[in-house]
């Protein structure tokens, strides 16, 4: 078995390994740091959770010790890409627990916080710079920092980068450094502009693939519940009460599916917090810290800041809604069954979210739940035309193979539409009766309008030639 002690690396660094707890390499371990310390450039496929920060930090770590030189003023010997603030955040701890038996300087840049901070501590120059794209151009915009003495980039999460629309920036930054530089670009999957990035801006790179990203790693136990909208809630509750649970995260897709679940489990009495882009980044931290000591049990969170969470110990993964990119799946559930554990990845599937689920197994390649149908939900209708007279359209409930109906108590059932479009709506079935009039949508969207409009019987136009608009009105004969 290959140890931290075949790889080559300095003696301060490995006993930091040591006094972190540390002995054996994970595989993109034990490829990375020798292909890294060889000055090459190196273009890595790895999925989340399996040590890919280390990868990277231990080898720029190595090169600091033996090149004992500081960086001029204004400068960086190395810089660390990433797409979020939390992933940021989490690099330079693992710089600074990997390297506190190495003298060395390293900075986060991220937005979210005052620049002026940011612009002192790169001010003297520092060995490692960790970024995020956007706030590193407004300092090299602002002259804050100079990348022409930088001599290593690291690309980290590179295809997540590419969803948040930071290539153009990426592109920028990679042109305004030395030619001769080694470039390591990391990513979980590699899609066609990333790998056109990799052509561009890579020289001769090694590849190294650890496992296919699209296969979620064996010790995770996958559920999936069919269930309506209206219990995802309960379920919820039910999964997070359970004697199992240790610390989870909850997967929503909007900033506001996160608060509003958030403020849901605090009223049923679950410790709760929301991480999203909308948090400043000292309410972001804040959530993320207490999390991590477990003073806060669940987190809340958004699918931006799922790479961005790294805290081992995380029992449960919960996508209280299916991504609609099948890849991000993923990366959420990775969240969990880190550092060698297991971890429970729970997901609610309501029928809306059928194909997402579909685009899921087809990319992970295995059946999460066996089911009928992956098609709209039925619909009924009754005789007759449009207005009043045509009765409330229902989705019907899941009937998944081998298993009942809706729920028991009948609750199962998701709300009606509003209207077909063509005029011929109904009364919301969750509104009480004469909400859908004050809202103009119980005739449907063009009834009540002609209704209003329609002349009484026996009546006579008149007309208001003297008032704004020329407004026609009716008065008995």
């Amino acid at each position: 078995m290959t140890t931290f002690n075949d790889l080559g690396l300095a003696e301060p660094i490995l006993k930091a390994l040591v006094a972190e707890g540390y002995t054996s390499p994970t595989p993109i371990q034990a490829q990375g740091i020798p292909a890294i310390l060889s000055g090459a450039d190196v273009l890595g496929l790895a999925q989340t959770g399996t040590g890919k920060t280390a990868s990277f930090v231990l080898p720029l770590l190595h090169r600091i010790v033996e090149q004992a030189s500081r960086p001029e003023p204004k400068t960086c010997g190395a810089l660390i890409l990433a797409p979020t603030r939390e992933l940021a955040a989490q690099i330079a701890d693992s710089i600074r627990a990997y390297g506190q038996k190495v003298r060395h300087s390293a900075t986060v840049v991220v937005g979210g916080v005052r620049p002026f901070p940011q612009v002192r501590n790169m001010a003297r120059g520092v060995d490692i710079l960790v970024a995020t794209p956007g706030r590193l151009i407004d300092h090299m915009q602002g002259g804050a920092i100079r990348l022409d003495k930088t001599t290593t980039v690291v690309l980290d999460e590179a295809d997540h980068m590419l969803d948040l629309g930071f290539l153009p920036a990426i592109r920028q930054i990679l042109a305004s450094l030395p030619r001769d530089r080694q470039t390591v670009l990391l990513s979980a999957t590699m899609p066609k502009p990333i790998r056109a990035l990799a052509e561009d801006f890579l020289n001769n790179p090694q590849e190294i693939a650890v496992a296919p990203a699209s296969k979620p790693i064996e010790r995770i136990e996958q559920k999936v519940l069919l269930i309506e909208r209206d219990a995802k809630r309960q379920a919820l509750v039910d999964v997070l009460r359970d004697d199992e649970m240790d610390r989870a995260i909850v997967f929503t897709r909007t900033k506001h599916g996160a608060d509003k679940v958030t403020k849901q489990l605090e009223q049923a009495g679950i410790q709760a917090a929301a991480i999203h882009g909308n948090k400043s980044q000292s309410q972001r931290q804040k959530a993320l810290d207490n999390f991590r000591s477990g003073r806060t049990p669940v987190l809340v969170a958004t699918d931006i800041a799922a790479r961005g969470i790294d805290v081992d110990g995380v029992s449960h993964v919960v996508n209280y809604e299916l991504p609609n990119v099948p890849e991000a799946y993923v990366h959420r559930i990775g969240r969990t069954a880190r550092a060698g554990k297991s971890g429970i990845a729970v997901s609610f599937c309501d029928r809306e979210e059928r194909p997402f689920l579909r685009d899921i197994e087809k990319l992970i390649g295995k059946v999460l739940v066996e089911r009928e149908d992956d098609g709209p939900a039925p619909r009924k209708q009754s005789r007759g035309g449009g207005g009043r007279g045509q009765q409330q359209q229902q989705r019907q409930p899941f009937r998944p193979r081998g298993e009942g109906g809706g729920r028991e108590d009948g609750r199962g059932e998701a709300r009606g539409f509003r209207g077909n479009g063509n005029g011929n709506g109904g009364a919301r079935k969750d509104k009480p009766a004469g909400h859908g009039q004050h809202e103009g949508r119980s005739d449907g969207f063009r009834g009540g309008q002609q209704q209003r409009n329609a002349r009484p019987q026996g009546a006579k136009p008149r007309d208001h030639s003297g008032e704004r608009g020329r407004v026609r009105s009716f008065q008995p004969a």
